[in-house]
């Protein structure tokens, strides 16, 4: 994956939205042709991913007009038909037309421990042959708010933190409420809250408000405060982080009334890597990102679960491989993060947007 970085200080979405597909009309273009590609590939026909990703951007336009704004002048400037883009933006809702995936999406660990700044480190994995690119953005949402993200060309966020001081972490979840209804895009409610939330209970505030079609995890942190929102259709959960500071997060639920829903995948690593986390925390606190990268692989190194690589006998939409290891430090507004697993992170060390 080749990162690109864009900064735009307008406050206007439309106006941000067609510098962005100016800039990068071909990537803009070249996403909505690898996902209709993919979705077809998991059997989802092109009219059907239209007709998800429209309702789903006509419930962002209701929810948080800007942002559907912003989407569209993007198509606009990169020559691109607005649903493909709001298909992009949509992609987890229209996954949700389908089974859940064999494999998640990110291994989360944050320690947040009252009177501290926090540490935050995840993994994104995904499959490389749908993110040829990807975008680190800094922006301006609103006068005197700064917001630095990384996300797919044509999503309007991912993971991120504001100059607030509070940092959002992402992680898919499956339930069996999950449906092809078109709700609020969860990545967009990801941006939301990095555009318009201070604080943890605003973050909630603005998440409950959202009405979702497919389920997600966006762990929000604080100095000192820290908790995952796991949204989905059945509802809203806040799962704290403990007495200790710690809160790890991959890709089932860990609240126990959404967790009766669960449908996770059994070929799913999830719980794996959740343990795994849990036997390497106590060697992350107090270490520069590279050397947290090395703590979080373990003994494992790179053959860590957490590392994962694409097998490359089985078809393109099925080879997963963490594509992004990012830390996020809400002190300074800024991302730390390598293009690769954590243990190339360790050897390469980070970059810091």
């Amino acid at each position: 994956m080749e990162l690109h970085t864009l900064k735009t200080e307008t406050v206007d979405p439309s106006e941000r939205g067609s510098l962005l597909g100016t800039r990068y009309g071909a990537q803009v273009r070249r996403a909505g042709e690898l996902y209709l590609e993919h979705f077809a590939l998991l059997g989802i026909p092109a009219d059907r991913v239209r007709d998800i990703a429209e309702r789903s951007h006509a419930a962002l336009r209701a929810w948080a007009p800007g942002l559907a704004e912003e989407s569209d002048a993007c198509a606009d400037a990169a020559g691109a038909d607005r649903w493909t883009v709001a298909a992009v933006g949509a992609r987890t809702e229209i996954l949700a037309a389908c089974r859940p995936a064999p494999e998640g999406e990110c291994s989360t660990a944050v320690f947040a421990p009252a009177g501290r700044r926090p540490e935050t480190m995840q993994t994104w994995d995904w499959h490389d042959s749908l993110v040829p690119d990807g975008l680190l953005h800094e922006l301006t949402p609103r006068e005197g708010r700064t917001v630095k993200l990384f996300t797919e060309f044509g999503a309007a966020g991912k993971i991120g933190v504001n100059s607030a001081g509070l940092g959002v972490h992402f992680n898919i979840l499956f339930h069996q409420a999950d449906s092809d209804a078109g709700g609020v895009p969860v990545h967009a409610v990801a941006r939301h809250i990095l555009d318009e939330a201070d604080t943890l209970d605003q973050a909630v505030e603005l998440a409950s408000s959202a009405r979702v079609s497919a389920s997600t995890s966006l762990t929000v942190v604080t100095t000192g405060s820290a908790a995952s929102l796991e949204l989905s259709p059945a509802g809203l959960a806040v799962v704290p982080a403990g007495e200790d500071g710690w809160l790890l997060h991959t890709n089932h639920f860990l609240d126990a009334r959404l967790g009766t829903g669960d449908v996770h995948s059994p070929e799913s690593s999830s719980v794996e890597r959740f343990a795994h986390l849990r036997a390497v925390r106590s060697t992350l606190p107090r270490l520069a990102p590279a050397e947290r990268a090395k703590a979080l692989c373990g003994s494992p190194g790179p053959d860590a679960v957490i590392c994962m690589r694409p097998d490359e006998g089985k078809p393109l939409h099925e080879q997963w491989g963490t594509l992004l290891t990012v830390g996020l430090d809400v002190t300074h507004c800024a991302l730390d993060y390598v293009a690769g697993t954590p243990d190339e992170a360790a050897q390469l060390g980070f970059t810091r947007f």
